[in-house]
């Protein structure tokens, strides 16, 4: 895979899909100086973003929009004073996210009300530590009226992060 930088229209591209995606600023939060993007060879299309040659992102190929990883989730949160798509869960359920376990609506303490299903999500404790990052089942709203089933699909938690280094799809 060769990473190369991205031209000018590339770099507005992934700027939008964020802002659109998880807020505005948060294009400029996630890629600022120093990206490099790798292109599928068979398409030609941006598929992975790194920065500092560490993974933060993958172009999901189904629709175009962003998946983060956890290093990209800490930027984000580093960057951004009110994170949209943000889920807290319990403190008491921490260890078992950041190995990759799902988050469940009981355990929600906190959701962006703006959540709607098959949304990227960010998921932190109630300190604000990251636990992982994740595709939302339901709803922000649901998520912290539900008491049972699955709030979350958990892709990568913070435990995980250093054996998956690459997100597939």
């Amino acid at each position: 895979m060769v990473l190369i930088s991205p031209t000018a229209a590339q770099l507005r591209k992934l700027m939008g899909i964020a802002d659109y995606q998880f807020g505005k600023e948060a294009g400029s939060a996630l890629f600022s100086k120093g990206i490099q993007v790798a292109l599928s060879r068979r398409t030609g299309r941006m598929r992975h973003i790194y920065k500092n040659e560490k993974l933060i992102a993958t172009m999901r190929p189904k629709d175009g929009y962003i998946a983060l990883t956890t290093e990209g989730a800490l930027l984000f949160l580093s960057a951004m004073k009110n994170p949209s798509n943000l889920v807290v869960a319990q403190d008491n359920v921490r260890d078992f996210i950041e190995t990759g376990g799902d988050v469940f609506a009981k355990h929600v303490v906190r959701a962006d009300e703006s959540l709607r299903p098959t949304e990227e999500v960010v998921i932190t404790d109630e300190k604000g530590n990251l636990l992982g990052v994740g595709k939302a089942v339901l709803s922000g709203n649901d998520m912290k009226h539900f008491k049972r089933g699955v709030a979350v699909k958990v892709r990568s938690g913070t435990k995980k992060s250093a054996e998956n280094s690459q997100c597939t799809f």
